[in-house]
């Protein structure tokens, strides 16, 4: 009998799919990412380990961008908080690309703690 934990399914990978893509949509629509991260939190305890590293890896991507968000707008009166926020959107887009080529893959994402890529 082989072990349902390592063999992901087609549904698995279409959750954590969808919090990518989610992410990327908030960009234009902020709100987007409030439903990605809350997606993640549900789905990260009840997901195989592999998969629960690229939830891990979201809901860090969320917090993060929130923060660097939120210094991003109260510095943009002084002006660099528009060049804060214009990294912001890059290094989102970026973490996001990253993490649907891990998931494409089927492997774990190999540092979900990390505040960069």
């Amino acid at each position: 009998m082989s072990d349902p934990v390592l063999e992901p399914t087609s549904n698995d990978t279409s959750t954590a799919k969808i919090v990518y893509i989610l992410y990327l949509v908030s960009i234009v629509i902020g709100i987007t990412s409030i439903i990605g991260v809350v997606i993640a939190y549900v789905k990260k305890s009840e997901s195989p380990a592999w998969l629960q590293t690229h939830y891990q890896f979201q809901i860090r991507t969320f917090w993060i961008g929130l923060l660097f968000g939120f210094i991003g707008v109260l510095t943009s009166f002084i002006l660099i908080g528009f060049l804060i926020l214009f990294f912001l959107v890059i290094w989102l887009i970026i973490r996001c690309i990253k993490g649907f080529q891990y998931l494409e893959k089927q492997q774990a994402h190999p540092n979900p703690g990390s505040w960069m890529f």
